[in-house]
């Protein structure tokens, strides 16, 4: 047994004692290792025997050490029972409940933003309230812009979640309302344009020093204003600051920037503006004019909590009320719209569903139903603490939703042939549609001289008595399966066909494995979720040439 699969062992092990009071059971260990790992479901008797061994050790420790060890192997663990002791989603005040989920266009949502609207989404209907999509759609950075197909995109992820919104809107289409506002802050004297390189606006932030232009005179601030309008002015020749204290603790908030120019193009209004509002000007005027009760983001957006107060001030604007929530990351991803944009360009990603972007359409794509997606989310609810977890913890969620559903079928990657020796009373294998539902009927397979099985595990049960699943149990030899009985004995059982049709799996991580599936498989429709024996839930995502995505193992 490798290290990977001791570590798994002992990991559950140890998870399993602390639960119960310091005393783990063999058979809870079992369940979980064997659901998991590949590697331990080849040797049932050996994986049981390590089992046995390992609880034994672990059950020997003080419960002390116990915890110790399992937070320094799963620090998940204590993070999760944390977030369980939260309350969901804890009750907000209001009569009116108005929300806004604000996307940025760059591409399509992932499995990171489906936090944001599915709590906003929860919010809304559990108050009777009203959700509203802006699309935060202001130029980005060289890197992050908005894209034209992301708008589409991004409707139909929210669509495919079950996220219902009851007004749209584009910030893009609402420019002449922030210059309205903005130009009434110079008007003011709250704000001013400032000619500073970025450089020298860093530096005086840091010192605290005031900008040489702070004090302009209104009439001239209005001047150089229009002239920025007008295109007078280059990328970074001036931008428009508010005036707040450069004795602030956070540098950050010193004379913030409220609007910068910019030259590219957008996808909605090409040209036609050049002078672009940041976003927490661009939020603060629009959450009062669209009537925002509730503001939802994520705990390192304090900052601009803060920004939209002040302006709200200034204008005196009633407060809306924030609520926030700690980041929630997947451990073996990590997810950048920006980064995709690239590999889209350079054909890295097949696109935007390619399972490696996490894209709500990918993961639609694979087979994940959006109801374990939402359940998911909402086991974190509101928790402030930052979690990480695995991707694991997603597949659960959809395992029970989708096994009831999903038949069975035989799929063999990497086939290699074995002839069978020997008698047996029957040749032909009728084998449950599902195991739990008798009323779907059997596969029936007819065998004839030799079947195909995976030559990973042909590599393994050489020399070894292995059991054909539902069929018989063969000694394996070199290229030559001589049958032994048929008496469901505790040895390796392995899926198999007699003779298949061509089929390839699209993994989570990009690659694609060739292998051969029952004939049966021909009677499964397009986007219908099965699960391939011993192997994974696949959904049917190219009925022609018998393509089908992975959802999770």
């Amino acid at each position: 047994m490798n290290h990977d699969a001791k570590a798994l062992i002992r990991k559950y092990a140890l998870q399993n004692a602390v639960k119960f009071d310091g005393k783990g059971t063999a058979g809870a260990v079992m369940g979980k290792v064997m659901g998991e790992s590949i590697e331990c479901r080849k040797d049932p008797k050996g994986t049981k025997r390590l089992i046995e061994e390992i609880v034994g050790e672990v059950n020997r420790m003080s419960p002390e050490e116990q915890l110790s060890e399992l937070k320094k192997v799963l620090p998940e663990y204590f993070m999760e029972k944390e977030v369980v002791d939260t309350p969901r989603l804890p009750e907000i005040q209001g009569d009116r409940i108005v929300m806004r989920m604000a996307p940025y266009p760059s591409g399509p949502l992932h499995i990171g933003n489906a936090r944001m609207a599915i709590l906003n989404d929860e919010y809304v209907k559990r108050n009777n309230g009203k959700l509203i999509l802006v699309y935060d759609d202001t130029i980005g950075s060289e890197q992050k812009k908005p894209l034209l197909d992301a708008y589409e995109l991004i409707e139909d992820g929210l669509k495919w979640l079950g996220v219902e919104w009851h007004e749209v809107h584009y910030k893009s289409k609402r420019m002449e309302l922030y210059y309205e506002y903005g130009e009434k802050l110079l008007s003011s004297g709250d704000a001013y344009v400032c000619e500073c390189s970025a450089g020298t606006l860093r530096l005086n932030r840091e010192k605290g020093l005031e900008c040489k232009h702070r004090d302009r005179a209104t009439e001239d601030n209005l001047k150089h204003w229009e002239a920025m309008l007008k295109g007078v002015f280059d990328e970074g020749g001036a931008v428009v600051r508010i005036k707040t204290d450069m004795g602030h603790p956070n540098p950050a908030f010193r004379d913030r920037v409220l609007f910068r120019i910019s030259r590219s193009p957008h996808p909605l209004v090409g040209d036609k503006y050049h002078v672009w509002p940041l976003l927490e000007f661009s939020w603060a005027v629009d959450d009062h004019l669209l009537g925002m009760t509730h503001i939802l983001r994520g705990k390192d957006l304090i900052i601009e909590d803060d920004m939209e107060k002040y302006i709200w001030d200034l204008f005196g604007w009633k407060h809306c009320e924030f609520l926030h929530y700690g980041m929630l990351r997947l451990k073996e991803f990590r997810l950048s719209k920006s980064d995709f944009q690239q590999k889209l360009k350079v054909n890295e990603i097949t696109g935007w569903d390619d399972p490696r972007t996490w894209s709500l359409q990918s993961l639609r794509k694979r087979g994940i139903q959006p109801e374990a997606l939402r359940e998911f989310i909402l086991d974190f609810g509101m928790s402030l603490t930052d979690v990480e977890v695995p991707a694991s913890k997603l597949y659960a969620k959809n395992r029970e939703l989708i096994d009831a559903m999903a038949s069975r079928y035989y799929f063999v990657p990497e086939p290699t042939e074995i002839k069978l020796e020997g008698d047996m009373d029957t040749r032909t294998a009728n084998i449950p549609r599902h195991p739990d539902d008798p009323k779907r009927g059997n596969r029936v397979l007819e065998v004839g001289g030799s079947v195909y099985i995976p030559s990973e595990e042909y590599n393994n049960g050489l020399g070894k008595e292995i059991r054909l699943k539902n069929l018989c149990n063969i000694q394996l030899l070199n290229g030559i399966g001589r049958i032994t009985g048929v008496d469901n004995k505790d040895i390796l059982k392995i899926q198999w066909v007699p003779e298949g049709m061509d089929c390839t799996v699209e993994m989570p991580d990009g690659t694609r494995e060739h292998g051969l599936v029952e004939t049966t498989f021909n009677e499964v429709k397009e986007g219908e979720i099965v699960q391939f024996e011993r192997y994974g839930f696949v959904r049917l995502i190219d009925r022609e040439r018998k393509v089908v995505a992975l959802a999770h193992r």
